[in-house]
Parts: C-alpha cells; structure tokens; sequence
C-alpha cells in the first residue's frame, strides 16, 4: 500500500507553499513529496506527467497525503505535457476526480462549462481558474482576474514579465483587487522571480516550487528547499522588510544566503529577495511599491546608480561606483562596501610593505573599487583590460600605468599582487582564465574576486605555483557583513558562517 508519513503536530498557515508533483508514477511523487514535507502546505498532483497507467490510479492518492491536493492535467499549449485530445484530457480529469477526494482542481480560464467542473463544484472541490502566458502578459491582467472572482473561483494567474515595469504591475495586484480573496499571481521567467519569492507581499494565497532533485515545470519556478529555508518566503507578513539585490544576473548571488541567516539570527522581521532588473529606473518605482528598506548592487549597474540616489558616502563620490543603497528619511543613500570588503584581506600585507604594487584585471564597477583602495594606500597599480578605452580611463583617474589583457604575457612576475576582478571564470564558465598567458613566479598574492566557484582556474594555477591565494568568498563575506550593518545598524553575527 502506498503511505506517506504524517507530519507531526505542524499547523500550516495560509497563505502557503505548494509542492508541484512531477514524477512518473504515484511512488515517485511520494518520495518528492517525502523530500519536501517539512517546507509545504499543499500539493499539485500533475496528470500530465504520469504514466497513463498511474494517472488512472490517481484517485487513491489524496488520502495518503496529510496536506490538501491539486489536480492537475496542463496541456501542452500552456507549459504542460499533455497532447492528447481536449476530450480526452477532460475526461480523465473527471475520472481521477470522482475518485479521489481532492481539496481543489485546476481548470483553464478559457474552457467553457464541462463535465469536470461540474463534479468539482459537487463535491465542494474549490477550483482554480489559470491563465498562462509564456510569451508575455496580458493587458487586462486585472479585468481578468476581477471576472474569475466574481465566479467565486480562484484567478491563477502565470504570465512572463519583459520589464520591471511588468513586475511593478503584477506586484499592484494586491491594491487593484484589495481584500483577502484568494489569488495565486505569478511572474515566470528570470524578471518573475521577486514575485515567486515575495508571494505572500503581492497578496497569493499559494506560490509553487519544486523538489530540487526534480525538474522544473516552469521558468524561473524555486525549489521549497530554497524559498522556505534560504528566502522565508512562507513567513513574510506585512511588517517584514524588504531587502535585496539588483543587477543582470543575480541568479547566482549568494548574497541572500549571507543576508537572510543574519536576519533570522538578530531576530529581525525582513526579507533579502534577488531582483533581476533590466534598467535601474524602474526599479526605484518598484522599491516604492514594494517599500525597500535597501539594496545590493552589481553589475552591471554599480555606476547607474548613482544619479537617483539622495546622498552618497566619500567612497561612492571618489570611486564613481555605488555596491549599497539604503533608505535615510526620505533620501537614498548610496555607500560602497566592496572598497573596504576588499581591503579587509590585505591590510596586513600592505601595512608591512609586501604588497608595493599590483596587477589589476578589469576596469569595471569591482576594479574601480579596488584601483581607488590600492591608490589611495600608495600602492602602483597597473589596469590591464579587453576594452583599452576602460582601461585607460580608470588608470587617468588613479594615476595608474594601464594596457590591454592580451599583453598580460609581458606582466608576468613583475607586480607584488594580481587582482582578477572580472566576471570571467565564473559558474557556469569555471573553465575560462582571464589570466591564461601570465607566468606565475610564486612570490605573487593572487587575488579573485570571483567567489563561484570557489576555486577558480585563476587560483588554482597561482596556488601551483606557490602563490598565496585569497579567495572571492572572503571579500564577499566581508563587504556583506558591511552591507549588513547599513541595512540593519547591528554587526553581522560573528557566529554565522554562511554555506555557499
């Protein structure tokens, strides 16, 4: 007999996780279910996924789950894997649903009255009437959940933003349609992801995820692993603050799993969401919305930045390059916590006269902070950059001697430090070297700023080589722990150590 383990006394509150069930057969999704349990409050069992065998037997399995069901059969045209006909794909639905004692039952918003929804609505079966659109969103987005209310049926609404600009729509649903009715609003895609992660602030009654062993049924969609444990997206509430992180990609940060940790260990209500962002003016329109309290910059829109911004700190003014922003009374300030995040690590080195002059690869945001740190200990910096014209503008600036990357050869051996401040060598391109040609000759301080991964090619020739090595993660970590105290006034915990 199949079986699933009851959760022990947990009450689940809404509005909540939802666990999309991809397996090929019931004891698949069992076992993700097994794998998840401690971070959902429902389940969406998709019909679609099963072997056709199992979907017949799918009716047994609502009963076995301690948490409430959703049955689902999504057809091709709207992300799904089902392609037979609509008959016969309804049909099942009505099968499995006659069968099994499901809590609600997802139905298209364009199918008219059918035999499957009839049964729902007799059986007391809430339904979910979805409306997905990969290819963009809507421009009656609000109409269009307005009718599917007045219905009495739950609007599910799964639309691909292009701009912040869309995002900003889909979070002022909320006030749009105010009250607690229930809706499920999703952003897909790399835009849609604040949406997913801040569910609960754009007035969802469920977001859904997936088994992080399993695929992906939609673009952009988070594990219930990552968005329960590393976000805390199932306890933001209406006090909780709003942090984050822009740029193009975010992706990747592990900002939030520095942010986050430290949140929860000083006890403070508030949340740090990734926000991929495709220009910085908009997205200071959606910090109002959304009432950010502050956010993390990177690339590539350290320098963007700047002109929207109330006051800035001295590093921000000399450097030309904002990492951090936080909300003073009613201005925006901008800081810049890479500069000192970068020094934390070398200090010793400079201060005994080891480190006289340095190598720099790049002439981006990151380089700048680190060209103007260098400088302003009297330490000779060298630029050498892809684009001479970057190169050569950062160098006048700090009375730095410069060249273009393809020389770096002739560079070998003859500075103190090397300073890899490019993006280049970073997952998923691990196996690029920004510095293939340059001849370690072991008495160098090597240092990347690139933290994934951990090792990179960069460091691994120079560590060969009997260099020292300082690895990205260490500065992260540091001008992280600045950001911090900027976001919260308290020092980061000196107990935690986060695990990228």
């Amino acid at each position: 007999m199949l079986h699933v383990t009851r959760q022990s006394g947990r009450q689940k509150e809404q509005p909540m996780l939802c666990l999309t069930l991809t397996g090929r057969t019931l004891l698949e999704n069992i076992s993700q279910y097994e794998r998840n349990k401690d971070w959902v409050g429902a389940v969406e069992l998709r019909l679609d996924y099963l072997e056709e065998s199992e979907a017949r037997l799918a009716g047994s399995l609502p009963e076995q789950f301690p948490v409430p069901m959703i049955l689902t059969c999504r057809r091709e045209s709207d992300g799904g894997l089902c392609t037979s006909t609509e008959r016969k794909r309804l049909s099942l639905m009505k099968e499995v649903l006659d069968r099994g004692a499901f809590a609600y039952v997802d139905l298209e918003d364009d199918l008219k009255k059918t035999e499957a929804e009839q049964l729902a609505r007799r059986k007391g079966i809430r339904i979910i009437r979805s409306h997905h659109d990969f290819s963009g969103m809507p421009a009656d987005i609000y109409a269009r959940m307005a009718r599917i209310l007045a219905k009495g049926d739950i609007p599910k609404l799964a639309v691909t933003p292009h701009t912040v600009e869309d995002v900003i729509r889909l979070f002022r649903i909320k006030d749009e349609i105010p009250g607690s009715t229930e809706k499920i609003v999703i952003g897909m895609g790399v835009l849609g992801i604040p949406t997913r992660i801040l569910y609960r602030k754009i007035g969802s009654s469920m977001m859904f995820c997936c088994d992080e062993a399993a695929e992906s049924v939609a673009p952009g969609m988070l594990s219930a692993r990552v968005l329960s444990e590393v976000y805390g997206a199932d306890k933001v509430d209406a006090e909780t603050e709003i942090f984050g992180i822009i740029g193009n990609p975010v992706s990747q940060s592990a900002s939030p799993l520095i942010h986050n940790p430290g949140f929860r260990a000083i006890k403070k209500n508030a949340i740090y969401s990734l926000f991929p962002v495709d220009a910085v003016r908009p997205f200071f329109r959606l910090a109002d919305v959304l009432d950010i309290r502050g956010f993390s910059v990177t690339v590539p829109f350290k320098r963007d930045v700047i002109p929207y911004l109330g006051t800035i700190s001295r590093e921000v003014k000399q450097i030309g390059s904002c990492n951090t922003v936080v909300r003073v009374k009613d201005l925006w300030k901008g800081i810049n916590t890479d500069y000192h995040g970068f020094l934390s690590q070398l200090m010793p080195a400079i201060t005994s006269g080891r480190v006289r002059t340095a190598l720099i690869l790049g002439a981006g945001g990151a380089a700048r902070a680190v060209a103007w740190a260098l400088h302003n200990h009297s330490v000779k910096i060298t630029i050498l950059n892809r684009s001479a014209e970057a190169a050569r503008k950062l160098a006048a600036e700090t009375m730095a001697g410069w060249d273009v990357l393809e020389n770096i050869s002739e560079y070998s051996g003859k500075s103190d430090m090397i300073v890899q401040t490019t993006s280049v060598g970073m997952t998923p391109d691990s196996d690029e070297d920004p510095s293939a040609g340059y001849v370690f000759s072991g008495k160098e301080i090597a240092y990347d700023l690139v933290y994934k991964p951990h090792q990179t090619r960069f460091l691994l020739r120079a560590a060969e080589a009997g260099c020292e090595v300082i690895y990205g993660a260490q500065m992260l970590l540091e001008q992280g722990k600045l950001q911090f105290e900027a976001f919260t006034g308290y020092h980061y915990p000196h107990w935690l150590e986060p695990d990228w």
